[in-house]
């Protein structure tokens, strides 16, 4: 734990990327790292609190837990390990650290160096025309955001970010005091994430969460794993789909890399793991073009509606359909339509092995599809998860066991906090009921999501900028845009545990805001807290911190938020902020009276393992307008690249957490020492007059004309689909036009970049990770 030094990528080497996951290296690695935080019986407290019924919810992905019966008492993955290991530091950083380092000096550090900096441990405060945060107390710090919001013309100016980590108690609170001050802007990261899953959804199957549990994956004849590398963003995923294998299951993996973990999995917790072969996980990979998966799911319905042809009345569930569903005809009349040269374009599919999976799919009485971002960050992910919604309808896969549709998404609590009310849009019922419960008239316009966020900052219309945890400068595309737009705030604020790069690009007063983490223990004036997360299958439980806090001086989000609500709002809503931050069972109580499924929350939510959330969908009850699950017709799309250009799509490496990477390694990449590297097929070479290590700038390509740019980048032979490339966010999040979106969703098109590449000219930038378009 000694001096932190700026990462090289002088040290690069690259080797075959690897083709089995997790085992001994992977539990090695994850204690290399915790010891390389703090000291062994702390790291022994966070490991076996992790994810147990009685301790603390990993802070990291959302996949659910096992029942506290059948939970390992090691129920955590390396990159929980780590990621629980990085929150629980013995690393500080103090009012010392920032008379070292003016703001702009920070800003011109890696996203590494200042993660591994430490906890914040005290409030801090840039004022206008200074280059140093400086220390404050907290009165007079809430006080300063306080007068800033107040000050306001109206309270659509200002805008109110939350992360995926947020809790449900602090969550709750946080909607709550948007709303009593005026205004819908409530953006989160799920606009940039899985948006498209929730638009989709939401309007086939009229809810827009998954609708599967642990045991229905377990007990599925057929799981199809697409767009996502569970791997790396969710590794706990094997271990389930490990037991599907193990109960005669097939696994189906699409996915533009061969990831190690759709590969081979070597349950780190089981002898087979550590000294035998481990499970293989894929039955079939179809190494898919990015963006070609709605025609993939087009083609396999087309050869669905063909079989049922041949053979009427055993094939399609009928039944089903015409009992619980609409739209049928005018979508099987378009999917006849699609012809097979067009979905061999797409995809970069034989038809051959399509028509494999079509024959597994017919031979499988239940079938789960679940994605990731691989679908919903394109200009047509919305269309894609409809289409997959068609597939599962057909057979009537959707209300039944084993059976079903699966979002996962990879922050923790990003579901829970939607259904606490973080939306820009939330539904006029909800509005009634909070509004009703509070004495206030909630706003009824809809707000601002995080790409609009953007825009209202750039343009002027948007002043103070409040973030509740999360990065979200490195978080959001087109970075010098989105950059500029926070620096031209008034104010901004960030409620954070550490140290990242949104605290450096500052509006023209900046203060951050020190809370405690997960795994903190959170004292208030009645008694020992816990807060309450929702998983990615819509189970509830609890969380409880069991460390000592990193510092005296910091605040849980809920003191944060009451605190700072009881400064600017008036009296006319009848709100008990300072009741809710003594006792959070308060906040539950009126979370019961407000939001559907949680009433009894405070009796519930102390069961062992808390309870779940009910969803019709599973009972075959769709809320959609007509009452059913709808069929939908999505236009053909296709992604081509211009002569000399390749289709882009940013990921995160294996030793990276969201925007933070804890190391310059991608280790099942077979990519050590180096984060500034594109992948490539080496048969695109000679087309694009490349060689296999040379530095080249990445250049974006849109309509605008504009030109972004990510330098001295270097090429490594990788096997990609041709056509296509991939490399690292957030470095890369600089050549992500803030004006390309999905459609409906408006969720930017991260893995759909058309770009370019230029031998490298420039000097590289001051540090690895800035950005430099």
């Amino acid at each position: 734990m000694g001096r932190i030094e700026e990462p090289s990528e002088d040290d690069l080497s690259v080797s075959s990327p690897k083709t089995w996951a997790t085992g001994a290296p992977a539990v090695a690695h994850a204690l290399r790292y915790a010891l390389g935080q703090t000291s062994v019986p702390r790291t022994a407290r966070t490991l076996l609190s992790i994810n147990q019924a009685s301790g603390f919810d990993c802070p990291g992905c959302a996949w659910p837990d096992p029942a506290p019966g059948n939970r390992h008492r090691n129920e955590y993955c390396e990159n929980g390990a780590k990621h629980i290991a990085d929150e629980a530091t013995s690393r500080r950083v103090s009012a010392d650290f920032f008379g070292r380092y003016t703001v702009r000096e920070l800003g011109e550090k890696s996203d590494y160096w200042l993660n591994q900096q430490g906890r914040l441990t005290e409030p801090m405060v840039k004022r206008p025309g200074s280059d140093h945060y400086v220390p404050i107390g907290w009165s007079e710090a809430l006080g300063v955001l306080a007068d800033e919001l107040r000050a306001l013309d109206h309270p659509d100016e200002a805008l109110f970010y939350t992360s995926g980590r947020l809790a449900n108690e602090p969550a709750f609170l946080l909607q709550l005091f948007a709303r009593a001050f005026g205004t819908n802007n409530l953006p989160d990261c799920s606009n940039m994430c899985h948006e498209s899953s929730g638009s989709a959804l939401n309007e086939t199957l009229g809810i827009g969460k998954g609708s599967v549990s642990l045991s229905d994956l377990y007990d599925a004849d057929l799981v199809f794993v697409v767009g996502q590398n569970p791997g790396t963003n969710h590794p706990r995923m094997l271990s389930a789909l490990e037991e599907t294998k193990r109960r005669g299951g097939q696994v189906v993996a699409v996915n533009p890399l061969p990831e190690a973990g759709l590969l081979r999995f070597k349950h780190p917790q089981k002898a087979r793991g550590i000294m035998g072969r481990g499970t293989d996980i894929a039955d079939h990979f179809l190494q898919i073009r990015p963006g070609g998966d709605l025609a993939l799911f087009q083609a396999l319905n087309r050869l669905l509606l063909e079989a049922e042809d041949d053979a009427p009345g055993t094939v399609l569930d009928r039944g089903f359909i015409d009992t619980h569903t609409t739209g049928f005809d005018d979508f099987a009349a378009h999917v006849r339509t699609i012809g097979w040269a067009e979905v061999a374009s797409a995809t970069g599919l034989a038809r051959e092995e399509i028509e494999d999976v079509h024959r597994r799919v017919l031979a499988s009485e239940r079938v789960i599809v679940c994605w990731a971002m691989g679908l919903t960050q394109h200009k047509h992910g919305v269309p894609t998860i409809r289409e997959i919604v068609n597939f599962l309808l057909l057979r009537g896969n959707i209300g039944r066991p084993g059976a079903g549709v699966c979002p996962v998404r990879g922050h923790s609590n990003v579901q829970g906090d939607r259904t606490m009310g973080i939306w820009e849009r939330m539904p006029q019922g909800f509005l009634e009921a909070l509004g009703g419960e509070f004495s206030f008239t909630p706003p009824t316009a809809h707000g601002l999501d995080s790409v609009n966020t953007i825009r209202a900052m750039r343009d002027g219309r948007a002043k103070v900028f409040v973030g509740v945890a999360g990065n979200f400068v490195r978080a959001s595309p087109d970075s010098q845009v989105t950059e500029a737009a926070m620096r031209s705030c008034r104010l901004t604020a960030h409620i954070s545990t550490k140290l990242n790069r949104s605290h450096t690009v500052c509006g023209q007063t900046a203060l951050i805001l020190p809370t405690l983490g997960r795994s903190d223990r959170d004292m208030q004036a009645g008694g020992e807290q816990f807060m309450s997360v929702e998983d990615s299958m819509s189970e509830v439980h609890a969380t409880r911190g069991r460390l000592a806090p990193a510092s005296p001086h910091l605040l849980s989000e809920v003191s944060i938020i009451s605190r700072l609500a009881r400064l600017t709002l008036d009296d006319s809503a009848d709100i008990p902020w300072e009741r809710f931050e003594a006792d959070y069972d308060t906040i539950r109580d009126r979370i019961a009276r407000v939001v559907p499924g949680f009433e009894d929350y405070n009796v519930r939510i102390r069961r062992l393992g808390g309870f779940p959330l009910p969803n019709p969908v599973n009972r075959r009850e769709f809320p959609t307008p007509s009452g059913t699950a709808v069929f939908s017709r999505n236009a053909f799309t296709a992604l081509q690249a211009p002569a000399g250009h390749l289709i882009l799509q940013t990921l995160r490496s294996h030793d990276q957490w969201n925007t933070i990477p804890y190391a310059m390694d991608d280790r099942y990449r077979g990519i050590t020492g180096g984060r500034r590297v594109v992948l490539v097929n080496a048969d695109d070479f000679g087309g694009l007059g490349i060689t296999d290590g040379e530095l080249v700038d990445l250049v974006s390509v849109w309509e605008d004309g504009c030109e972004r740019r990510a330098s001295r980048f270097r090429v490594v032979s990788y096997p990609t689909p041709r056509g296509s490339a991939a490399a690292y966010y957030p470095e890369t999040n600089v050549l992500v036009p803030l004006d390309s979106v999905a459609e409906i969703s408006n969720t930017p098109t991260s893995k759909a970049v058309v770009i370019r590449l230029e031998p490298s000219t420039r000097a590289a930038p001051s540090v690895p990770g800035a950005s430099d378009g």
